[in-house]
């Protein structure tokens, strides 16, 4: 990881490139060249913290900070009216995390201790609420699918801003059962094999310092790199629907990624799976509703997804909850995660 730091020197490179008016594409390398240490620094940022602070919150904060990405350029796509990139970037941010993430994470810990345990309990309840939030993202759709378009045209968009309310006040809910009514689900025996007798190399308040600098750094990163996914994408032939389900996600949760990855490499499998299906349960029930009360500012957005997008974020949320019902992960389960992403990836990148 050290080797990664030097790649820092491309964050001010990047900067006065923009300052001076570089074309998208060179700003879209420099931007990727940026992410690549900032999210290094974030997953050691969120690693210290976990030592003071449990893998619960570790977990928590490195998908608040990660997702703040994903919600800032979702903000700017939205100031452009660009609502299928927002909506596929959603999408394509929770099924990325729940099968990429958490198949990577499986698979790279796996390699390295035969099988490993994780809190099955809280894996299943946050499965479960990724189920009914899912179920939530259908409801809007499934009107607007299945009635015809004039019937629903004038009064989908309301629906959506109700169905936004129930999703926030539920989130707030989860985060009070997980931080005050039940905490003591998320404080369990943990299985760090790895590196136990190990303390903290940072102080706390250093830890989150660097965590929030690098998070800040990285929306500006991420800010650029979308300003050039247009021209780069043109002239490989990529659709703007599989850049905003597969391209923007992958590199705005770049954190989420290489953290959740680092953790279980390290026996921390609680923390692993807390970053990717807390990350996605955040997404829905927090960063989907807030863009929808953002774009109200805009121009009101709706929260109808398509079949295709529907499709894949029900069989991710099935998947996962199949998975996570035993406790254990090893590294089979890990390739097979991820091979269903490839898949779903390939049939997103046809259409």
């Amino acid at each position: 990881m050290k080797f990664l730091k030097y790649l820092l020197i491309f964050v001010p490179i990047s900067f006065i490139a923009k300052f001076m008016g570089a074309s998208g594409t060179i700003m879209f390398i420099l931007a990727c060249a940026s992410i690549i240490p900032l999210a290094g620094l974030m997953g050691e940022g969120t690693e210290e913290i976990s030592f003071y602070a449990g893998p619960k919150i570790g977990g928590f904060l490195n998908g608040t900070f990660g997702n703040a990405t994903e919600l800032i350029i979702s903000f700017f796509a939205l100031k452009k009216g660009l609502f299928d990139v927002v909506k596929s970037s959603i999408a394509g941010a929770v099924i990325g995390n729940i099968l990429l993430v958490t198949g990577a994470a499986m698979l790279a810990g796996g390699l390295k201790i035969k099988t490993q345990k994780f809190n099955r309990k809280v894996a299943e309840m946050t499965s479960n609420m990724l189920l009914f939030a899912v179920i939530g993202l259908c409801i809007p759709a499934l009107f607007t699918h299945t009635f015809p378009e004039e019937l629903v045209n004038s009064t989908y968009e309301g629906l959506s801003i109700f169905v936004a309310v129930i999703m926030i006040l539920i989130y707030g809910l989860s985060l009070f059962f997980s931080f005050g009514t039940h905490k003591h689900l998320y404080t369990g025996e943990q299985h760090n094999n790895i590196e136990e007798s190990h303390g903290p190399k940072w102080s706390l308040k250093k830890s989150i310092i660097i965590l929030v600098c690098a998070t800040v750094i990285l929306a500006f990163e991420s800010e650029f790199l979308v300003s050039g996914i247009e021209p780069i994408t043109a002239s490989l032939g990529w659709s703007e629907f599989f850049v905003g389900i597969i391209l923007i996600p992958i590199i705005g949760n770049a954190a989420e990624h290489s953290t959740a990855v680092i953790m279980a490499m390290k026996d921390k499998m609680d923390v692993a799976l807390e970053i990717a299906t807390g990350s996605s349960l955040q997404i829905i029930l927090f960063v989907a509703p807030v863009l929808i009360f953002i774009s109200l500012f805009f121009k009101p957005m709706s929260i109808v997804f398509n079949q295709f997008e529907l499709i894949a974020l029900i069989a991710s949320v099935l998947i996962i909850n199949r998975v996570c019902s035993d406790g254990e992960s090893n590294w089979l389960e890990g390739i097979q995660l991820m091979s269903v992403y490839l898949i779903i990836a390939a049939g997103f990148f046809i259409i």
